[in-house]
């Protein structure tokens, strides 16, 4: 009807429920009227919500209704996560799957949360090419497809995957396995199914290492429910038939029965001590067996109001275990009553230290061995200590007398009855009289004066010793009262028997004087007492230390000062390192026991000896270096002990066996403050030398201690200046050494910077500074007055030296400061003659342009200029140090002679250096020049014409002629007969004879024929071959 009037009217109800819009819509679609379904798929939108969006979807998927399905996926979309089961249970497995696989990456974790296993088959066909890899992947949430099926208990699902190959052992992103992660949450259906499936049983988490087996064993019946606490010893069934270890520790240590006894997990721990393989002695971390831990906690099986197992609650004396509680049945089932721990510790022993009696009592009455000894005590010593209810004072005690009851049980008026009767008995005329024996020990090995001291009863001992008793009685462990009083560190009852002439000399088993046993006890009046008996305060123990060795060792300074005053001898000599001899003060410093040196030193001990070779000559090094105690102070830094020594007299003079006095050592080891200790000193000379003849200043300076050497200074302005065995004062060993730091230091203190070396020599800094290259040291000393001009014996100047080594730059210095550069040495050299002749390039081009030096001075031995000596004593760079003569000096005279006659030219040649020959002569200089012995280049001998013919082929220009009375050649005298010519190529007086060859010279533009001499015509002809 709804249709028809529609049809006919336009009009259309829509407060219709939505059944009856579904309907509509349907016969709407059956008859094709499109726009009667739009107007009702409008109106069923209207309806549609969280709860029925998945049913209307389906129906517009069947209707084929786009518009009502697209907004049913769309909040579908929005509550993805809100839909449950049930929203999904009639819908069609296709249009499911098509609709989890557009809305989640993951359809198969969904397909399971939403229980629809049909959906899960679909996705296992679809997918069937990437199993298993697909269903072990993780979700969003870090969850196992397999695991969501066991954690909803869809068998049916989980059995499908496990026989599609689902990993049973997969780990999450936390490394826990199915198998952990279901124990964790108590999941007794899941479990069993894993292991079921071949679950690995021993599969341990990271971190803690625990085992399923620890995890089940974990649960607590405070925390879990019955049922929970039931399925856990199912699962623990279950793993240990699976093959699972109970033998597994985790990270603690802990095995699973260790975590049962914890947490008090009955069922499960009923468990493993019905299993075979179970190791009930294997310990945790702390030393811990399964049974110590039972022992921990409170045990009242059969009182089902008290909770068994209180989180960690102690035992509390007095609380009994019963035989079902869990320590009672891990003893039934075999484990050890005196399993030790880390330190030797038995249980009964451990029970002992932590106070637990009822655990001690427990132990004891299941088998525990009450005599067993761990690493420092014996356990009933333990035991009587901790244990008063179980050990009464008096309990196991044998073999006493009436005297000793009396005296433990403090009935003194008992005590004086027996005494009364020995006095009767001694006095009896009869034989009859039983007379008591005061020697009488019971079996703790104690007399009965002994009892009545270590109770306190002083009274009753005096008493005793008035009536016989022996006070020097010995235990059967060699020990005396006196010792025993002193061991127990009971000063009145040791005073007490000192004061009634107890023996101090009577040593102990060991070996131990009372007076040795009274300091390592620390009791100064007993000590005094002792002392004051007589006792020898010399006697070595067994270390061969004496008593008061023993008292500062310990830092027991009165009963140190109790044995000095009375007469303990301070020094007392030793033997030592290697056997040598020492006093106590040499072994306190060598211990660097500051304490202990002063002491002694203040005691009045020996404070200059050094140590020395023992009986038969024993020692090595320590017993012959003659080192006093200060030396050794020194040596080691002790500041305190030096300051003591002095301040006692110690020679502050004193040299060792290598002539040095403390304060070398002191500065060898840069010690400060004694070094100011030491030259503060009135006595203290600063003038000692060492074997190898150090002083202290020499010292300070080899050491670079500017500080102590300035202290030196202060004391003794005259330091500085001392010499060595060269004649070298510290500053001219700084300045050879280039040891700025110390030059400066010396200059700063004013050291005499012009002051000359002690030797042959007689150099000054200057020239030191010089020689050694160091262009800092020769400023500052130049800085500091240096005087520039100061000669050596061989009036040689700082210029003169640098000159002679490739010092350029120290050169520029010291002509910037004004040395006089003209100055010349004992040869009549100066500086520019040295450097040419050295062959130092950058030395002559510094004096040619950074002063006026004389290039043309001639030397006193041969009447040389610098150039001369360039051509004697040039080297490879001659060439360059003339072009650089030529550059400086363009109308250097080049032809003029020295004292033989000889050209530079000519001096070049007779040396054979081509280089400089070929330089000069394309300067322009003379060739045929002749000396005093009538030589020249051309007839002075050499092996081979080679160099003269390369020189005048190289001939560009007419060179000046040459002029003279004799031919060059022939030496024929010229005069009215004997005409004068010139070579026109080399410039050369010749004769006629000489030069009768004539021919062009046209490198010259001599184009007509003129005269040359033989050789030039050879060379003219023949193109400088020879």
């Amino acid at each position: 009807m709804a249709m028809l009037r529609w049809a006919y009217t336009d009009d259309l109800e829509l407060s219709g429920d939505d059944v009856f819009l579904i309907n509509l819509m349907k016969l709407a679609n059956r008859f094709q009227l499109h726009l009667l379904r739009e107007r009702c798929e409008k109106g069923v939108m209207s309806s549609v919500n969280v709860r029925n969006c998945i049913r209307f979807y389906q129906t517009a998927e069947e209707l084929d209704a786009t518009t009502l399905m697209n907004y049913c996926g769309e909040i579908i979309a929005s509550h993805w996560d809100d839909l449950r089961k049930e929203d999904f249970s009639t819908m069609d497995a296709q249009l499911l799957y098509k609709m989890i696989k557009s809305k989640t990456e993951y359809p198969l974790h969904k397909a399971i949360k939403v229980e629809r296993e049909d959906v899960v088959f679909l996705y296992l066909i679809e997918m069937d090419a990437q199993l298993p890899g697909k269903l072990n992947e993780l979700d969003n949430n870090g969850d196992l497809a397999l695991d969501l099926a066991l954690s909803k208990k869809l068998e049916s699902i989980a059995t499908t995957l496990v026989n599609n190959k689902a990993d049973v052992d997969m780990v999450d992103q936390s490394g826990w396995s199915l198998l952990h992660k279901a124990i964790q949450r108590g999941d007794e259906f899941a479990s069993t199914f894993l292991i079921r499936h071949s679950a690995q049983v021993n599969a341990a988490t990271v971190g803690a290492v625990e085992t399923p087996l620890h995890l089940v064993c974990s649960f607590s019946p405070k925390k879990h429910s019955d049922e929970v606490m039931a399925g856990m010893a199912h699962i623990a069934e279950a793993l240990l038939k699976a093959g699972a270890n109970p033998n597994m520790q985790n990270s603690k240590g802990r095995t699973p029965l260790h975590e049962a006894v914890v947490s008090g997990n009955e069922p499960v721990f009923n468990q493993l001590l019905q299993c075979k393989q179970l190791d009930l002695e294997l310990k945790d971390h702390e030393g811990s067996t399964a049974l110590w831990l039972a022992l921990q906690y409170i045990t009242v099986a059969s009182d089902p109001s008290v909770n068994p197992f209180e989180d960690e609650a102690p035992v509390v004396n007095g609380t009994s275990f019963d035989e079902n509680s869990f320590a009672a049945r891990l003893i039934q089932r075999g484990s050890n009553p005196d399993a030790p721990d880390s330190n030797g510790n038995c249980l009964m022993q451990r029970a002992a230290i932590t106070g637990s009696e009822a655990a001690a009592i427990f132990l004891a009455t299941h088998g525990a061995k009450v005599n067993h000894t761990n690493k420092w005590v014996s356990l009933s010593a333990l035991i009587r200590n901790t244990l008063p209810v179980t050990f009464e004072k008096n309990q196991g005690v044998s073999l006493q007398s009436p005297l000793h009851l009396a005296i433990i049980h403090n009935h003194p008026d008992v005590v004086s009855v027996i005494l009364e009767q020995k006095a009767n008995a001694l006095h009896a005329t009869n034989n009859l009289q039983i007379i008591p024996d005061f020697s009488l020990k019971d079996s703790m090995d104690q007399t009965v004066l002994g009892l009545a001291l270590w109770t306190g009863m002083h009274t009753i001992a005096a008493q005793l010793l008035g009536s016989g008793a022996a006070i020097n009685d010995t235990m059967s462990d060699g020990q005396t009262l006196l010792h025993m009083a002193i061991k127990r560190q009971d000063s009145k009852s040791a005073l007490f028997l000192l004061e009634h002439q107890a023996d101090i000399n009577v040593r102990t088993q060991e070996g131990q004087t009372a007076l040795q046993l009274a300091i390592s006890n620390q009791l100064p009046l007993v000590v005094d007492a002792i002392c004051t008996r007589g006792a020898d305060m010399s006697v070595v123990d067994e270390k061969g230390d004496p008593p008061l060795w023993l008292a500062l060792e310990n830092g027991l300074e009165d009963i140190a000062s109790t044995l000095v005053r009375h007469g303990c001898d301070a020094t007392c000599w030793s033997s030592g390192p290697g056997g040598c001899h020492q006093t106590l003060l040499h072994r306190a410093i060598d211990e660097n026991n500051e304490f202990t040196g002063c002491f002694l030193i203040r005691s009045g001990c020996d404070v200059n000896s050094p140590r020395r070779p023992g009986p038969n000559g024993e020692g090595d090094e320590e017993a012959r270096d003659g080192q006093s105690p200060l030396h050794l102070a020194a040596s080691w830094g002790l500041e305190e002990v030096a300051q003591c020594l002095l301040e006692f007299g110690a020679n502050v003079n004193a040299q060792d066996s290598e002539g040095r006095a403390p304060i070398h050592v002191a500065i060898s080891n840069q010690q400060s403050v004694i070094i100011q200790l030491l030259i503060s000193h009135p006595e203290i000379r600063l003038n000692v030398r060492d074997r190898q003849g150090m002083t202290p200043f020499a010292c300070a300076m080899t050491h670079k201690n500017n500080k102590a050497a300035e202290a030196i200074l202060k004391r003794e302005p005259g330091a500085a200046e001392q010499v060595d065995n060269k004649g070298r004062n510290f500053l001219h060993v700084a300045v050879q050494n280039s040891d700025i730091e110390s030059v400066l230091f010396l200059i700063s203190v004013q050291a005499n910077v012009n002051s000359r070396v002690q030797d042959s020599a007689k150099l000054s800094p200057l020239h030191l500074a010089v020689q050694a290259g160091s262009e800092i040291i020769v400023r500052n000393l130049l800085l500091a007055g240096a005087k520039v001009n100061e000669l050596t014996k061989h009036r040689q100047t700082g210029l003169h030296l640098a000159a002679q080594q490739d010092l350029s730059t120290i050169c520029s210095v010291l002509i910037e400061n004004g040395v006089d550069f003209a100055a010349v040495d004992e040869n009549g050299n100066n500086a520019l003659h040295l450097a040419v002749m050295q062959g130092r390039l950058n030395n002559v081009r510094a004096l040619l342009t950074e002063s006026n030096i004389d290039a043309e001075a001639y030397n006193l031995r041969f009447g040389q200029s610098p150039m001369h000596v360039l051509g004697q004593y040039g080297k490879e760079n001659a060439a360059a140090i003339f072009e650089l003569f030529l550059e400086c000096m363009p109308e250097y005279p080049l032809d003029k002679p020295d004292n033989e006659g000889n050209t530079v030219l000519l001096l070049a040649y007779m040396k054979g250096n081509a280089n400089l020959c070929r330089a000069i002569v394309r300067a322009g200089a003379r060739l045929g020049v002749t000396n005093n012995q009538g030589i020249n280049i051309f007839n002075y001998q050499v092996a081979t014409k080679q160099l003269l013919f390369r020189l005048l082929d190289m001939l560009s220009k007419e060179p000046p002629w040459c002029d003279g009375s004799n031919c060059f050649e022939c030496m024929t005298k010229f005069g009215v007969t004997t005409r004068k010519h010139h070579c026109r190529h080399c410039g050369r007086l010749l004769c006629h004879k000489c030069s009768i060859k004539e021919i062009p010279i046209i490198k010259f533009d001599l184009n007509k024929p003129v005269r040359v001499c033989d050789i030039c015509f050879d060379v003219l002809t023949l193109g400088g071959v020879s």
